[in-house]
């Protein structure tokens, strides 16, 4: 029950990251009076960011200073139906970001597209190899739009964020050095390229002598100066090493606090309140609209409710779900049935590499950047034979660096002693010594793989916790060890000295302690039939049309590539339709 009712709005945002301040900006040009609630701090580059405090290896990479606390926003996990799902008790496998920016202030950069065929993956297996070769369990679905309809919004949010690349294909015609196999661009990168260290150097030159065609990874580490369409600057990255997990010092790594919020902030029909965390959506009497959202105010201690016109649901993906299941908007996802569509189409990312080690090579690995590198996409979605190799899915490959430093990313050999003498003396001979290639993959959506609400377990406001059933499936197994035996061709012929892989194998099941990516998608998902998505293909609740739900909880299933592109571009894609159409005759769009 609230202890206040605060004045209405036209708008309320949940979460002021990436989504929700690309949303404020766009509706504050409209005059509407918009409040955001964030529920952790405040962060400003400065002095949040500033140097040498940012720096901290100890702070923000070993303690997950940017990131949610177990003991005030976690969830359950559990392998499949039949296990008890236990608490998150220790950030390992994904790390949700914490305050305002969220996790677009400690990620690395990595800013993709996905493929043309991504955004229609079921129609594109269905026709090209027949639905017989989807497994059973398996649960792909089109997104409900096409790369064509989203490239002029995926355009703007990368002339917003300054991303630094090299197009491989404008308007349908290949340009040699860029991506030959990404979708049509109308536009080149806002900004050129990063530099090349030199094991990227060294991993291209071996991929061209195999035939493939590597190219610049796309960044959202600025390669020069900079300034974006909202008069944001940026400053060229000077390559020091620390993106993923910090924040930059130096204006260099987009984030929400360097491209959008401080133009934001200066909008007078725009506020924002920090320590604020939403508990429900609330619903009007017929069910079919949203009245506001009621939170909790560290602050004061208050419950509070906040009328709004608009409800726009964009925080991080699992929080997005959470927050549906709670409010009671929309079906709770069945797996048994397979009826409803909250929780449905959970997915990951799935991650595996090769590592090197040279007694005759020193790559001054300090020298590096969160998105900086070379890839192929040679073993893309679009470019696999999906019944010859018995599965669905694709990986870009990289080789690259994102830094040194000393505690996180020291790389040693297999068979090193973990401490004492022996360890001493094997930091200091390889330190340095040592390069890697990756694979980023899909994963693919399953029957069984979903979130919903745990029976036992609640939160300090006596909320049911979410609770995540997830496991690797074979599919998506076989997947990476295609690529792990393509990438250990490449490797092999660098001719390293020491040489380890780490892939998911046969038999593998998933484990929440090691780090893997923060790239949790679906729940939410976005399409054109109410009976499997969540929200429309404009990212419109089919429930309640007041509610919007942003971000990666919208991915029916997990593309290859890292989902903040997409995320942005799918954010201006319903700003646009909620300023010209919607707010125009406030209804379900179709």
């Amino acid at each position: 029950m609230a202890t206040r009712t605060d004045p209405k709005k036209d708008v309320v945002i949940i979460g002021l990251g990436w989504t929700g301040s690309i949303l404020g900006m766009e509706l504050a040009q409209d005059g509407l009076e918009i409040l955001a609630l964030e529920r952790g701090a405040d962060r400003n580059t400065v002095p949040d960011f500033q140097y040498p405090d940012a720096f901290d290896e100890l702070k923000y990479g070993i303690r997950y200073g940017l990131m949610q606390k177990p003991a005030q926003s976690t969830l359950t996990v559990r392998r499949n139906l039949n296990e008890t799902a236990l608490p998150y008790r220790h950030l390992g496998a994904f790390l949700p970001g914490d305050g305002v920016g969220g996790a677009g202030v400690h990620w690395n950069g990595q800013s993709w597209r996905p493929l043309e065929v991504e955004y229609r993956l079921k129609s594109y297996v269905e026709e090209r190899f027949g639905a017989a070769v989807i497994p059973e369990g398996m649960q792909i679905q089109d997104w409900g739009v096409t790369a064509a309809e989203v490239e002029p919004f995926m355009n703007k949010f990368e002339r917003v964020a300054g991303i630094s690349g090299k197009a491989g294909n404008i308007g349908g015609t290949i340009h040699e050095g860029g991506n030959p196999f990404e979708a049509a661009r109308s536009e080149e990168y806002p900004l050129p390229p990063l530099k090349n260290t030199w094991d990227s150097e060294l991993f291209a030159e071996a991929a061209r002598k195999h035939g493939y065609h590597p190219f610049p990874r796309p960044s959202a580490n600025a390669s020069r100066a900079y300034v974006n369409d909202y008069g944001m600057q940026l400053g060229p990255c000077n390559y020091c090493g620390f993106c993923e997990r910090y924040g930059c010092n130096n204006y260099s790594k987009s984030s929400p606090q360097v491209c959008v919020l401080d133009a934001l902030k200066r909008k007078p029909n725009f506020s924002y309140k920090t320590q604020c965390e939403v508990l429900k959506i609330e619903k009007a009497q017929d069910g079919k609209t949203a009245t506001g959202v009621t939170y909790f105010d560290e602050k004061s201690g208050d419950t509070v409710f906040q009328p709004a016109d608009i409800v726009l649901v964009c925080a991080f993906s699992l929080h997005n779900v959470h927050l549906m299941l709670l409010s009671g908007i929309g079906q709770p996802y069945d797996p048994v049935s397979g009826e409803g569509v909250i929780g449905r189409n959970y997915s990951y990312q799935m991650t595996g590499g090769t590592g090197m080690w040279f007694k005759d090579k020193v790559f001054n690995p300090f020298v590096g950047t969160g998105s900086g590198g070379m890839s192929i996409d040679d073993f893309s979605i679009g470019q696999i034979d999906f019944t010859k190799e018995g599965f669905i899915g694709g990986s870009y490959i990289t080789g690259s660096h994102t830094g040194g430093r000393p505690i996180e990313q020291l790389s040693l050999p297999p068979g090193t002693p973990a401490w004492g003498a022996g360890w001493k003396k094997a930091a200091g001979d390889w330190y340095g010594h040592a390069i890697s290639i990756g694979t980023h993959g899909s994963n693919m959506s399953y029957r069984d793989c979903y979130l919903d609400l745990d029976p036992t377990y609640k939160d300090r406001h006596g909320r049911a916790l979410l609770r995540m059933t997830f496991d690797w499936k074979p599919n998506d197994i076989r997947m990476t060890q295609f690529m792990k035996g393509k990438i250990e061709e490449i490797a092999r012929s660098l001719q390293p000295d020491r040489m380890a892989s780490s892939y998911k194998a046969d038999g593998a099941h998933f484990d929440v302690r090691p780090y893997q990516s923060t790239h949790n998608v679906g729940g939410a998902v976005m399409g054109t039939d109410p009976k499997t998505s969540a929200i429309n293909r404009y990212l419109q609740s089919w429930d309640c049309h007041n509610v919007w739900v942003m971000g990666a909880s919208a991915f029916p299933q997990n593309t290859q590539y890292n989902p903040t592109g997409p995320l942005g571009g799918l954010a201006y894609w319903a700003a646009e339709a909620l300023r010209k159409d919607y707010l125009k005759s406030p209804r379900p769009l179709m």
